[in-house]
């Protein structure tokens, strides 16, 4: 059970809304719950066959046998499906009145206004608002969610849909594969590029409930997009389940940077699988922001299928009681002359537990290539941990990987330079940390590496000093 008292104080979104919504499940997991979902999506029997087929693959399938300890998730426990608005709506002022408040103290309507080209909001299970910028739509990107795809776009959908990751990949693709709901779906035709990016913004609000998006983007040769994803829930003394499935497919010479800033309450189990496929001279870039969450694993990865593919991922942690961060990245080669990097960056403090898990595989045909891979770890106390769990397989001998690890703490000459400037220790400490993750707040927009700034702080208060 979560102490909401204790860590009310410290989590600024942690409010939840009372209205009922319009259709909430009882809790609880069966075929029955499938085939509702399905049903009230109004979705053909091909994708209502994926869905049982990925639920009877669920009961069989186990835990990960690495990593934190999940057998305490009782399925049979979780709210599967609620909706609290009658359609998707793409005028904000149709928006159900208690919703657009929800969104508006998240500042999500504000962002939309100021820097972005379009915008998906998705409360509990479904897309409650989506918007795109005129002049796009008429260049032919498309940009909404997945089940609209579904009914609109089905030969795309059929291409691509669990094509990266199968719904036999892990427990929780199966689960998100059965139960799927909302989520985005965005293509980018050949050679258009958007200046300003697109966002999603996912809110859960019931008690016990499960969110389960499914996010798939295609970003044609030659052709560039900027994705992200912001994510709350309230505080409660129970858990939510969030396992969402994240699929992006880079062609050739194209460019997708997909930004996350997530900062669940520590209610929340998040269980994500991100994966992309890199065509050749393509480049995948993961902006991975990890904070808050009760138990956080999360490893975005690239498969680097063309030669003269390419991915970073740049991830920080941030964990402090309550909190465990295990998370990391994926880089898979598989094509000659391609490169990866890892830049894996973690805070604990007041007790959080983070966790480096990462894979890079440099396979027998991908020669020339080159990964490097850098872990750094701030542990602000004695009563904090960091673990890094690296995995390293290089089949070529053409190819060279780079592995840097470091763990540090904050010194005593570091507080006394700060503190001899008439800074105070608390905000000393603070900007230690922000100069420690300024290889991840410098790939941000502005707009957000401020964000990023206010949460960590939020998250730091009290906590140290």
């Amino acid at each position: 059970m979560i102490d909401k008292k204790e860590i009310d104080h410290e989590y600024q979104y942690g409010f939840s809304d009372k209205e009922k919504p319009i259709i909430e499940f009882e809790r609880g997991l069966s075929e029955e719950v499938v085939r509702k979902i399905s049903q009230i999506k109004e979705e053909p029997q091909w994708m209502l066959d994926k869905r049982l087929e990925a639920f009877n693959k669920f009961k069989d399938m186990k835990n990960p046998n690495w990593g934190p300890d999940l057998s305490f998730i009782d399925f049979d426990d979780i709210v599967y499906y609620t909706s609290a608005s009658k359609k998707m709506e793409d005028d904000w002022d149709k928006v159900p009145e208690y919703i657009k408040n929800t969104f508006q103290k998240l500042g999500i309507h504000e962002a939309e206004a100021k820097f972005l080209n379009g915008i998906s909001a998705q409360y509990d299970s479904e897309t409650v608002y989506k918007n795109l910028e005129s002049e796009l739509s008429e260049k032919g990107v498309i940009f909404t969610n997945i089940e609209t795809a579904v009914h609109k776009y089905p030969e795309l959908v059929k291409k691509y849909f669990g094509k990266l990751v199968p719904f036999d990949d892990n427990k929780y693709a199966a689960l998100n594969s059965a139960v799927w709901s909302g989520g985005s779906f965005i293509y980018v035709p050949k050679n258009v590029h958007l200046d300003k990016p697109l966002q999603a913004y996912f809110r859960i609000n019931g008690l016990a409930a499960g969110q389960f998006e499914r996010t798939l983007i295609i970003v044609d040769e030659g052709a560039s997009l900027h994705y992200v994803e912001g994510c709350t829930a309230p505080i409660y003394s129970e858990h939510n389940l969030h396992a969402a499935v994240v699929e992006c497919f880079v062609h050739k010479g194209a460019n997708l940077k997909y930004t996350t800033i997530q900062n669940w309450s520590k209610n929340v189990l998040n269980l994500v699988t991100k994966r992309a496929m890199v065509y050749e001279s393509g480049n995948m870039s993961w902006i991975d922001g990890n904070i808050g969450a009760g138990v956080n694993m999360k490893y975005p990865s690239s498969i680097l299928a063309g030669k003269y593919a390419s991915s970073d991922c740049i991830s920080i942690a941030i964990a402090s009681k309550d909190v465990l961060q295990d998370a990391g990245a994926k880089m898979i080669h598989l094509a000659p002359h391609t490169k990866s990097r890892i830049i894996s960056k973690s805070v604990s403090f007041n007790g959080g537990d983070t966790r480096y898990r990462g894979l890079v595989k440099i396979e027998k045909d991908a020669i020339n290539s080159h990964s490097r891979v850098e872990c750094d770890t701030l542990i602000l106390d004695s009563i904090s941990r960091s673990d890094t769990v690296p995995l390293e397989i290089i089949k070529n001998k053409q190819s060279f990987l780079e592995h840097e690890a470091k763990v540090s703490n904050i010194s005593e000459e570091q507080l006394f330079y700060f503190m001899n400037k008439g800074i105070s220790k608390e905000e000393a400490e603070y900007l230690i940390v922000m100069g420690f993750l300024e290889p991840f707040s410098k790939e941000l927009p502005m707009e957000y590496a401020v964000e990023l700034n206010r949460l960590v702080k939020l998250d730091m208060e009290g906590s140290v000093g």
